[in-house]
């Protein structure tokens, strides 16, 4: 994945002008989601395919990386790890596991918020073929199962081995941590006790020495972390991977199982796009196919800062698909897919919002299950 634009972001287009006020713009919605229907309702063709960002789970609890409270806004000083650094680097691994394994907690007692279920919703009226999400909170496969999503950046709840590339469950591996850092449980526990995992305001939080991302990472400053300790993969550790050179691996662990730098395989990692990272192919596939298949797309909470996201945008509007935009604050060259377009005023063909989605989406629900009854 390569890094994300940092650039100052446009201020955002507002299409069409009712669609600035809650009631505007989920009407906008539900005109722009309807609209261009056939007879052949099933078809992914007349639905719309949802491609999700940061900013559709900050109702949860979760920041995101842009907003009034992100991470970029409050934080100018933060740095995600490259994957270059966490395969080559014991002591990054340590620095990342250590903040993880603090930033876990706040993310594992997350719930996925109203613009989830307005999303379920949406998929039961019948008007979506698939979400493609960057979020890595696994809270679309939680709020709606039955609705394909494709998880372009990878996963938080699973991590892989670099070596054997088998996953293991993150509560399992979160449990091996605190076996392995008896004093980092203890202060993951005063944190607790403190309320600063309580509080969604990242203001308390940092009033309390916390701090966390949208990753599930968490920011102490002043913590040791060249001390934090992380397992081996269990099965490289029995069972040595056979390396590229065709050589057996080799897996070594101190007295108490924690992965050794005589080590060169059985590192685990979290089973996420990291920067620097390549994106699957096979994964690449699924969201262009996605793209492909449906009618229209809708941006939900994403600034498309990540080329991931925007390649697939500006695929969708090569396409000449109807675009709509639902995201606080302006998008990555959002101009760029407007223009040109007939009667761009029209919400049937394009709309663009700036409400928070956790509001506008269940309006927008509400509003077409209405329609519906009158039919």
């Amino acid at each position: 994945m390569r890094i994300p634009y940092t650039g100052p972001l446009p201020p955002p287009l507002i299409i069409p002008e009712s669609a600035k006020t809650l009631t505007g713009a989920a009407s906008a919605i539900a005109e722009f989601l309807t609209s261009h229907r056939t007879s052949n309702d099933a078809s992914p063709k007349n639905k719309t395919v949802l491609l999700t960002g940061a900013g559709i789970s900050v109702a949860s609890g979760l920041a995101d990386y842009r907003g009034q409270n992100g991470t970029y806004t409050r934080n100018k000083t933060y740095r995600p790890i490259y994957f270059h650094e966490f395969v080559s680097s014991h002591e990054a691994r340590k620095r990342y596991w250590a903040r993880s394994f603090l930033g876990w907690t706040s993310l594992h007692k997350s719930r996925p918020n109203l613009a989830h279920y307005a999303v379920r919703d949406l998929n039961k009226l019948g008007l979506l073929s698939s979400v493609i999400t960057q979020n890595v909170d696994s809270f679309h496969n939680r709020a709606h199962p039955s609705l394909p999503v494709v998880e372009l950046h990878g996963f938080l709840r699973s991590l892989v081995c670099l070596s054997c590339k088998r996953l293991m469950p993150r509560d399992e591996f979160q449990r091996w941590l605190s076996i392995l850092n008896p004093a980092w449980d203890s202060f993951l526990k005063e944190l607790l006790q403190t309320g600063a995992l309580d509080t969604e305001d990242p203001d308390e939080r940092r009033k309390k020495g916390y701090r966390t991302n949208p990753d599930g990472d968490a920011d102490v400053p002043g913590a040791p972390y060249h001390t934090f300790r992380y397992p081996a993969c269990p099965e490289c550790l029995h069972r040595p991977p056979i390396l590229k050179d065709g050589s057996k691996g080799r897996v070594e662990v101190d007295a108490d199982g924690a992965w050794s730098e005589k080590s060169d395989s059985g590192v685990l990692k979290p089973n996420v796009i990291m920067f620097g990272e390549s994106i699957p192919t096979a994964i690449k596939n699924q969201a262009e196919a996605a793209i492909d298949e449906a009618g229209k797309l809708m941006i939900v909470g994403s600034s498309l800062a990540t080329y991931s996201a925007w390649r697939l945008v500006k695929k969708a509007f090569d396409l000449e698909m109807p675009i709509g935009v639902l995201n606080m604050g302006g998008i990555r060259k959002e101009a760029e897919f407007f223009p040109g377009r007939e009667a761009v005023a029209d919400s049937k063909k394009v709309f663009r919002a700036s409400l928070a989605a956790e509001e506008v989406l269940p309006e927008v629900v509400k509003l077409l299950q209405v329609e519906n009854s009158h039919r």
